[in-house]
């Protein structure tokens, strides 16, 4: 994921813009690397809420969870604070950062009487470490109008499914024909409910040759995208090679403009030379 935390309104808005994108690129860097521990702990986070609800995990074990999740956001912050160039922006720009770790600072001695507090950070935490993904999702879905085939595909879904609870008697619900249209679409399959009658079968064979058609432009989108970011990074790499290639060509024509004045130089000392000698009398 180039992706960093998305910097967008929405980003700003919720205290959890990342790295501007004019900041250094040491921050920058720091700040993608940190993205792939950040989902981890995403799906961890939900996992052992899970877990807790269900009571299947030790609650000793839970409270060690919640610190080094704790300890992370106080390194990431610490981090990526002290590598960008312009500290209080990022701070500004992140402040639901320094709202969890404050909040989060019972967890450290297990204070049960903030849990409804803790409950609603766990909320905010996971948000906070999916938001990476922000960036990433909406250079997907804006690439070759993705995220318009998806809502004309959303929409199809829903007509449809409307559509073959009207005139399949097997089919008895909208909510029931739009999940029918939605396994139909993908091509997935379940065979748990199934069209009966000739007109919804039409329908469903319509339905299952536009998922083909759909899931055929979703792959060729998304291959494009990750296709265009490598091509990206090659054309970066090729300018700053061509970068440093025009800087060592402009060393070398300084180079040959000095050594060209020192070798004039040198033939100006030698005719001088050759001219004083010339002009001195023979000894008698």
């Amino acid at each position: 994921m180039t992706a960093l935390k998305s910097s967008s309104s929405l980003g700003r808005w919720l205290g959890l813009a990342g790295i501007a994108g004019d900041e250094n690129k040491k921050a920058k860097r720091w700040a993608q690397w940190l993205e792939w521990p950040m989902l981890f702990l995403a799906l961890w986070m939900l996992i052992t809420w899970y877990l807790s609800l269900t009571e299947e995990i030790n609650p000793r074990l839970h409270h060690i969870s919640d610190i080094i999740i704790w300890l992370f956001f106080l390194a990431e912050t610490t981090l990526l604070t002290l590598l960008a160039d312009r500290k209080l922006r990022y701070l500004r720009t992140n402040w639901m950062n320094l709202v969890i770790l404050v909040l989060g600072l019972p967890i450290l001695w297990g204070d049960s009487s903030m849990i409804s507090v803790l409950r609603m950070l766990r909320i905010v935490l996971i948000l906070s470490l999916l938001m990476p993904m922000g960036s990433t999702v909406h250079a997907i879905l804006a690439r070759n109008n993705l995220g318009t085939t998806l809502l004309v595909s959303a929409v199809f879904v829903g007509l449809s499914g409307t559509l073959i609870s009207i005139i399949d008697p097997a089919i008895d619900t909208p909510w029931n024909g739009i999940w029918w249209a939605l396994v139909t679409i993908t091509t997935v399959g379940y065979g748990d409910i199934v069209p009966i009658s000739p007109a919804g079968k039409l329908v469903g064979a319509f339905l299952i040759l536009l998922g083909i058609g759909l899931f055929s432009l979703l792959t060729a989108s998304f291959s494009v995208y990750f296709l265009s970011r490598e091509e990206e990074e090659v054309t970066d790499k090729e300018s700053e090679l061509l970068g440093r290639i025009d800087r060592v060509e402009v060393r070398l024509e300084r180079l040959e403009g000095n050594i060209s004045r020192m070798m004039e130089f040198q033939r100006q000392i030698l005719h001088e030379y050759e001219r004083e000698k010339s002009t001195k009398k023979p000894l008698k």
